[in-house]
């Protein structure tokens, strides 16, 4: 240690003592305080109403009879503060009036015990318990673990809220044996959703339970992939306008079909096809000849439309080249036959890319092409085959009806997805070669291909395909009725055997030949019964080979459940868990990883926040784990990602700079809006407004579902943009615009023409329809309204507590409650209603701080909307007298007012919340200077959100835990000051 490093620590070491007996000195003045000069003026002034047998608005001083219960109840007290600051404490008509001195006597005294508190434990991280992950986080860590957005806990009860008023805390989530069995119902609904892959576990978006959800998972999965994919021919013509125009040529394709997202291959192909010179004849010589005419335009909307109409006569010349195929026969056997079926479908596939000429006149008739002479026509038929080679009739199909029974294509069942068009009997057909061949790439070829290998994996489709074979072959069919098919049954599963299957195709084949069955059909049959075997043997193999892979996958997403590396012992015990399910229980492999599943998703190791456990008796830093832990819950209510637990794995999240990094990067990331719904929303009041109920359909039909919920969005949106874009937290107060999409521009009266259809977007300059900003969303004034009138009370309210952190006492039981209907109000407007409130004296204190500032939303309705005329049909005034003796008229000039009056106390409050939320914990006086440290970072720091985050994040609050013996002095100093007399 350097010479002036043991400097410091002796001159530090010759100081402690002195701070000691300073401390010592100053609470000895406290106490003395209290005792000679504070408890005095309480019991004259303020316990007639605030003792223990009167206790107005649950308020008891008397119990108070030390400075040290004082510093433990410093909640109710920061209350006491406030009122005696407003000068509501006592009332004006108290018997014992409190002099101007006393009042600042009790203010000075109140504020030094505060500081003297805040000051001599600052940084305390508090007492922070281990608890149940909270409702909300359960489903974000959910959907993270399992890619899915499943929301196991929409049945669980509400959970509970602290002081602070958020749920995620110790202090408010206990478990009891109800909530366990529902967390035990909510890990088997997740596991519903669980899917065995030939290469490990995935959980779809719906239960598997059944074959028809399977299948439902498995096709939809393969024809999302079909529909993703670039097959718009209009899309290449533009995109090669786009080369041949602006000069880039062949050598610009590669960029231009990343910006246009097209496939490379296939741009390529299409240009060579419209710049080739020996072609001569056919409908790839007419499209060359509009292709002339098209690159002539400059205009990009009058080329996108011609090359759409280009498109369009491709498709109408290549239907001219479509085959036709007729239905095998043989005696006996049914034309819908899964062998003669898959024989037409392979024949139409193989078919995708080539040209038909037997249908020679219909060519010409449709295209209005030219017919070739004698001589020509060998160069006509090659030029056509080019053109259908390039142009395929279809690039995948995933609708396919019973072609067998003889309709025209567009007269077949729709909605049969991947089908290979049987009658009564399940079964599909892979038809994407052109897809293939034309524009995947080999990474999406492979992709492909595992999704379809994934099919046949999940549904067992081979297997169930074969038995609806036999099924039908012995009723609708009637082919298997004779004796010597008896052993191939459906309901006999030796009938699967590979020996079963051979045995069939020779007696099959043996009586098709009888039946006098020609070559092709009787290939057909061969071939359909080594291809089912093939299929099903290979579904059997991999299913075995794959075991391994499933049980190495549980135990990779245990780790990521349990959101740190797994013990040795922690992974036997799974392995040895499914071993024993199957061996012991019985179990089949699917049953046993799913029970293995499940128990992984009950552990307390997943439900419950272990990193916050106090684990040593003397306060430490967190670990880098346990950092990581507690960031991912600030910001996403949910696990960390693995790059922050791969930080954390080398150490590293610590670091300052690395911090601060993830932290930006985590702001950015879509999951904060978990911060904008949990935070945001309990903050504000709106994180249950989903299930709002309170509005009068029949008086305001527009409130509907859809309405409900964009209300619900709007300050999600808002939020999220702050957070996301690390703009200035005064944005929630002043910001000229805000977020809406096309029904609620509507109740906005916002013209459609500034919106795109279906989309949510940002709105400049929303004053001129009454937005902007926080203050005049339509979710908070529709929620702060009875229903069938507004509340300039609840408004009023909603405001100085959830934006400025007032607190407000609730008003006494005797005050009669204001008429439901605002229509019913008689001779009266509500203004002069709640004036006669004001009259009334024990509810005059908080009136005249909430009812101006409710006053000025007059002029939104019950569901938010702008209106003149109440429901009563009288005109609305929006004016009031302002708390400061101002006049004030309307949102706008409430704004004001808190830009010139309340900045500071929306600031404070923001941080006071915010922080609280960080730490899962009710604030303590000790946070105080961390709230000091907040405010000077949003000065110094322009007002942006990040500030407010990283300071916290880097605090010793947030980087430190408290070791159980000081977690367990403050709940026995907390209980005996609750104790005291």
């Amino acid at each position: 240690m350097s010479r002036l490093a043991w400097t410091l620590l002796f001159a530090c070491t010759l100081l402690m003592p002195a701070v000691v007996v300073a401390d010592q000195a100053e609470r000895a003045r406290l106490d003395s305080a209290f005792t000679h000069e504070i408890r005095p003026l309480l019991e004259t002034h303020c316990f007639a109403c605030h003792d223990a047998e009167t206790a107005e608005a649950m308020l008891d001083l008397q119990a108070f009879e030390r400075t040290s219960q004082v510093i433990a109840g410093h909640q109710l007290w920061e209350s006491v503060l406030d009122r005696l600051h407003v000068g509501d404490m006592p009332p004006e008509d108290a018997a014992a009036p409190l002099a101007d001195e006393d009042r600042q006597r009790l203010i000075a005294w109140i504020e030094a015990v505060r500081t003297f508190e805040a000051n001599r434990n600052a940084g305390d991280p508090g007492a922070v318990l281990a608890r149940r992950l909270s409702n909300a986080e359960y489903d974000y860590s959910i959907r993270d673990l399992t890619g899915v957005d499943i929301r196991p806990t929409a049945t669980f009860p509400v959970d509970p809220a602290n002081e602070a008023g958020f749920d995620n805390s110790g202090e408010s989530l206990a478990m009891s044996p109800a909530l366990l069995n529902k967390y035990l119902a909510a890990a088997r609904s997740v596991v519903e959703h669980l899917v065995l892959t030939p290469t490990g576990i995935r959980f779809a978006p719906h239960p598997v339970a059944t074959d028809t959800d399977r299948d439902k998972y498995c096709v939809n999965r393969i024809v999302a992939f079909y529909e993703r994919q670039p097959t718009d021919i209009a899309d290449y013509f533009f995109a090669c306008w786009k080369a041949e125009t602006s000069g880039a040529g062949e050598a610009g394709l590669a960029q231009l079909a990343a910006e246009e997202a097209v496939s490379e291959k296939y741009l390529r192909r299409v240009w060579s096809d419209l710049h080739d010179a020996d072609v001569r004849f056919g409908p790839l010589a007419e499209v060359q000849r509009r292709w002339q005419e098209l690159i002539s335009t400059e205009d990009p909307h009058t080329a996108r439309s011609a090359c759409q109409d280009l498109r369009d006569y491709v498709a109408r010349a290549r239907k001219t080249f479509e085959p036709h195929f007729e239905n095998l026969k043989i005696k006996e056997v049914h034309a819908g036959s899964q062998p003669f079926v898959l024989w037409k479908n392979k024949q139409y596939a193989a078919a995708r890319r080539t040209a038909d000429f037997s249908a020679w006149d219909r060519i010409f008739e449709k295209t209005g092409l030219k017919e070739p002479t004698e001589a020509e026509r060998p160069a006509f038929e090659a030029d056509c085959r080019r053109f259908c080679a390039t142009f395929p009739d279809a690039f995948f199909i995933s609708e396919r009806g019973r072609d067998y029974l003889g309709k025209p294509k567009s007269q077949q069942e729709k909605g049969r997805l991947l089908s290979a068009g049987f009658h009564s009997m399940m079964g599909y057909f892979r038809d994407d070669a052109p897809l293939m061949q034309l524009i995947l790439d080999p990474e999406q070829q492979q992709q492909l291909d595992a999704l379809w290998q994934e099919l046949d994996f999940v549904t067992s489709a081979p297997l169930r395909q074969y038995q609806g074979f036999l099924w039908f072959e012995r009723t609708d069919s009637r082919f298997m009725r004779d004796p010597q098919f008896d052993f191939a049954r459906p309901e006999n599963v030796k009938a699967l055997e590979a020996d079963a299957i051979a045995e069939l195709s020779r007696v099959y084949l043996a009586k098709a030949k009888k039946n006098g069955g020609t070559a092709v059909p009787l290939a057909a049959i061969s071939d359909y019964f080594t291809e089912i075997n093939r299929q099903i043997r290979w579904v059997e193999q991999t299913r075995d080979a794959a075991q391994a892979h499933h049980l190495d996958a549980v135990v990779e997403l245990c780790g990521r459940a349990y959101r740190r590396p797994l013990a040795d012992a922690e992974r036997t015990e799974l392995v040895t868990f499914y071993h024993q399910l199957r061996d012991e229980a019985e179990l089949s492999h699917e049953e046993a990883i799913a029970d293995v599943v499940t128990s992984i998703l009950i552990s307390p190791h997943f439900a419950y926040r272990w990193d916050l456990l106090n684990d040593s008796p003397e306060p430490r830093p967190l670990t880098s784990l346990e950092l990581a832990n507690r960031l991912s819950y600030f910001l996403w209510s949910s696990s960390p990602d693995q790059t922050l637990l791969a930080l954390a794995a080398d150490d590293r999240l610590r670091e300052p700079d690395v911090l601060d990094q993830q932290v930006q990067r985590m702001l950015r990331d879509p999951r904060v809006r978990a911060l904008a719904v949990e935070f945001g929303g309990n903050w504000l009041d709106f994180r249950r407004f989903e299930q709002h109920n309170s509005v009068d359909r029949e008086r305001f039909p527009e409130f509907d579902a859809q309405l409900r919920q964009a209300m619900f969005e709007e300050p999600v949106r808002f939020l999220l943009d702050v957070f996301q874009h690390d703009r200035s937290v005064k944005d929630f107060l002043y910001a000229d615009h805000t977020f809406v999409n096309a029904v609620l521009a509507r109740h906005y009266g916002i013209p459609d023409d500034q919106l795109d259809a279906g989309q949510w977007q940002r709105v400049e300059n929303a004053a001129q329809y009454g937005r902007g900003g926080l203050l005049p969303m339509s979710v908070f004034l529709t929620k702060n309204a009875p229903g069938l009138r507004t509340s300039p009370v609840k408004r009023g309210y909603w405001v100085v507590r959830r934006l400025l952190g007032e607190h407000i006492p609730p008003p006494p039981p005797d005050v009669p409650e204001l008429p439901a209907d605002e229509s019913q109000l008689g001779e009266r407007t509500l203004r002069e209603t709640l004036a006669m409130h004001r009259d009334h004296a024990s509810c005059a204190g908080c009136h005249n701080r909430i009812d101006a500032i409710g006053l000025v939303f007059e002029g939104y309705g019950p569901v938010g909307e702008r209106r003149t005329v109440d429901l009563g049909g009288r005109r609305v005034e929006t004016h009031a007298v302002f708390p400061d003796g101002s006049s004030r008229d309307g949102v706008n000039d409430l704004r004001e007012y808190l830009r010139q009056r309340r900045e500071q106390e929306f600031l404070q409050n923001l941080s006071r919340k915010l922080l609280s939320y960080a730490l899962g914990r009710s604030l303590m006086l000790s946070d105080e200077p961390l709230l000091v440290q907040m405010q000077e970072r949003l000065r110094e720091g322009d007002d942006r959100f990040s500030e407010l985050v990283q300071a916290i994040v880097t605090s010793p609050q947030f980087l430190n835990k408290r070791g159980r013996e000081g977690a367990s002095a403050e709940l026995a100093s907390t209980k005996r000051s609750n104790d005291a007399p």
